[in-house]
């Protein structure tokens, strides 16, 4: 009987059926945090409990980090206090920490798959929505509450429903200027941000197939905003090209036994569906949110959409949403102003990322009045990226280059939107008030597009810059 990848992971992974009707899976990499575990090691502490696996979980620092400047004790004393207990409970139980100071310190949805933790075959959890980016891999990998860490902490295990499965189809070559990011914010627009509701998405097609492991990261990565916990994509010789060499990635003989393994967990080319859908590349543009969610978005090219024509369902919802915006339905997106430029997260802080971005930039100067950010996701991408000058062509044009951490995708450190700022992001969510601001406003992008937006002061179509190189 053919086995989508999902059937072979979950199988492999069955410790018992529940008579809830769930499936009790061994969670095969448990990494954690700084703000979702206080409690769960607090709980395991109540009940006498220890870590029942310690070598299969691995924590870092990244949420609520200051990026500019980090001085301990911490400005932000409820910052300062999750960090302690996190380093208090990591040495107490063995754990592996990547904290201050650490070279592989970063935001934990990037250092994973750099330190080659992250492999095809496993299942994945962490206390974060975004832990489907490691379904790149061509693992299961999902962002669980703080009891279900503290479930993972005390049994390794973790009682969940197995989804259905949806195959996501784009064929097809995507145009200069358009990226992985425009991608899945096409595909959370076809679908909905609750079109996922209760489906793993199989990402595939000759357009995932011809995206690095970067460009797959993101796609998986904002799974979670289209309604869907899980989104993967079958491991390749692209995955394993990856892999190889990666400090926790299997080695000389255990290398080719891996790669035999992870080849047998991808999909069967005659697997059933419960559904599937189709895009085309050729019809993605450069993509831009103007709303309050990520299915809120449109191609640079178009204008901002009339709530009045909408499906009634809809009209409610895009209204307050232009509202908060302060947008006008009819208006061209491409021109609207903005104040602030942030390039990172977990969805767009690779060296990729960096790459197109800088070379949008070199040669130009922020838009006066604009403050831009550039935040890669991990120290190791730091380096990197100032030893191929791509730091001193970001700085030289204006921005401000920080430490690595997740900054402002989320206003859980200093990084933060004041008032009505209207900020062109590479992030992952433009909820109301994610960027610390509740008047703040926040336009969804690809970094490229990002960069363009700083150097015009607006939304701008990244290809116009791009041929003018």
């Amino acid at each position: 009987m053919s086995k989508s990848l999902l059937d072979k992971i979950w199988d492999l992974h069955r410790v018992a059926e529940l008579p809830s009707g769930e499936t009790q899976l061994f969670v095969g990499l448990h990494l954690v945090h700084e703000v979702t575990t206080p409690q769960a090691f607090e709980m395991l502490r109540e009940r006498g409990l220890a870590v029942r696996h310690p070598e299969l979980t691995v924590a870092t620092v990244d949420h609520i980090l200051p990026t500019d400047r980090v001085e301990r004790p911490f400005a932000d004393p409820m910052a300062e206090q999750m960090l302690e207990h996190l380093e208090r409970n990591v040495a107490e139980h063995g754990i592996r920490f990547y904290g201050l100071g650490h070279a592989e310190q970063g935001i934990v949805h990037v250092i994973g798959p750099q330190l080659g933790l992250t492999q095809p075959g496993m299942t994945i959890a962490c206390g974060d929505s975004h832990t489907s980016t490691h379904g790149a891999f061509g693992a299961i990998a999902f962002g669980i509450g703080t009891s279900q860490v503290r479930d993972v902490l005390a049994t390794q295990t973790l009682a969940m429903r197995k989804p259905k499965l949806r195959r996501i189809t784009v064929d097809g070559d995507l145009g200069p200027g358009v990226y992985a990011k425009d991608v899945i914010l096409s595909i959370i627009a076809a679908l909905g941000v609750k079109g996922g509701i209760g489906y793993a998405y199989e990402y595939a097609g000759s357009t995932i197939d011809a995206l690095d492991m970067e460009g797959r990261m993101s796609i998986c990565n904002m799974s979670i905003e289209g309604g869907a916990r899980v989104g993967y994509v079958n491991p390749d010789r692209t995955t394993f090209d990856f892999l190889r060499g990666r400090p926790e990635a299997p080695a000389g003989e255990d290398w080719e036994r891996a790669v035999a393994f992870w080849r047998a967990s991808a999909s069967d080319p005659d697997t059933a569906y419960d559904d599937e859908v189709a895009l085309q590349a050729e019809e993605i543009e450069p993509v831009v949110t103007w709303g309050t969610n990520p299915g809120q978005s449109a191609a640079v090219t178009d204008t901002i959409p009339d709530p009045e024509r909408a499906p009634g369902d809809l009209r409610g919802g895009m209204a307050a949403a232009l509202g908060h915006m302060r947008l006008r339905a009819g208006a061209p997106l491409a021109g609207t102003p903005i104040d602030v430029a942030f390039i990172g997260s977990c969805t767009n802080s690779r060296m990729s990322d960096l790459r197109e971005a800088a070379r949008v930039v070199a040669g130009r100067r922020v838009k006066s009045g604009v403050k831009a950010l550039v935040v890669p996701g991990s120290r190791r991408i730091a380096e990197q990226a100032a030893a191929e000058g791509l730091r001193e062509v970001f700085e030289s044009a204006g921005f401000e280059w920080r430490g690595a951490g997740c900054s402002m995708c989320l206003a859980m450190n200093p990084d933060k939107l004041e008032g009505a700022q209207m900020s062109a992001s590479s992030s992952n969510r433009n909820f109301i008030g994610r960027q610390g601001s509740p008047q703040g406003r926040t336009l969804l992008m690809s970094p490229a597009m990002v960069a363009a937006a700083a150097v015009n002061g607006q939304v701008t179509d990244v290809r116009e810059l791009l041929g003018a190189n």
